[in-house]
């Protein structure tokens, strides 16, 4: 796949293949895709999305055949790092949407909102509107806990394509909103970006992890912290997980 910001170049960090980019490159693709309004989702994957990309063959395949797959996560960036990608970053959902919002005030692309509560979308919505004025956010929608009918689903697809926006931010937690992205492609005419818990950060309901762990790769040890009963499995066990895969898929890329 090629663009005005080059050719897609991927590199499989376990079995999931991530794409090589930089910040520029990245927002970059996702407003050429939006200003020409073509179905396309982007998966921002960490180290559980790549451990359960090898665990569960369906994420495996959203994964595997997403339009672009960013390295969220200091493990996944270091791994592009060890497999040849100089120099590569950590290209996380909260900084990708924050970043591509600031982009989108200064022109004229609007934006839609999709998951996370009434409560949390209100309180972004106003603060999106403090921060970047020129903002257009042509519509949010706030999905049941639960699986949609196909009626549901038809609404929430229609109300999207009538609002004209270009890019559709999904919060709705791995791997959840990257299966809801993949079968709407070709369904849904936007870039849809699933972001994890970017919307709760950004609305404040949930504390993101300072800077100077978020640059030393410790943000996940700070959301561990902040939510032990909900995440110890997927940090401690699926983290561990990681390390060991990792270590083996570097030990046989040595012997090859």
């Amino acid at each position: 796949m090629s663009s005005v910001f080059g050719v897609r170049r991927t590199t499989n960090v376990l079995s999931a293949p991530i794409d090589a980019l930089d910040w520029k490159t990245a927002t970059g693709r996702i407003r050429e895709w939006a200003d020409r309004r073509v179905s396309r989702y982007v998966c921002i994957c960490n180290a559980h999305s790549v451990v359960t990309a090898g665990q569960d063959a369906e994420f495996g395949r959203v994964v595997a055949e997403a339009d672009m797959a960013t390295p969220d996560g200091a493990p996944v960036a270091w791994m592009l790092r060890k497999l040849g990608v100089a120099g590569q970053q950590r290209i996380n959902g909260p900084d990708l949407m924050w970043k591509y919002c600031e982009q989108a005030a200064q022109g004229s692309e609007s934006i839609f909102l999709y998951g996370s509560t009434e409560e949390t979308l209100d309180i972004l919505l106003a603060r999106m509107r403090e921060v970047f004025p020129g903002l257009k956010v042509a519509g949010a929608i706030s999905p049941p806990f639960r699986a949609l009918t196909a009626a549901e689903q038809a609404v929430d697809v229609e109300r999207i394509n009538a609002s004209g926006a270009g890019t559709v931010w999904v919060s709705l937690g791995c791997p959840k909103q990257e299966k809801w992205m993949a079968a709407h492609r070709g369904k849904i005419n936007a870039v849809m970006i699933g972001v994890g818990a970017a919307f709760d950060y950004h609305a404040g309901t949930i504390s993101r992890a300072p800077l100077w762990m978020q640059r030393n790769g410790l943000e996940w040890f700070h959301r561990l912290c902040s939510e032990p009963g909900r995440l110890w499995k997927r940090y401690l066990v699926t983290n561990t997980l990681f390390v060991v895969l990792a270590i083996r898929q570097l030990l046989l890329q040595k012997t090859n």
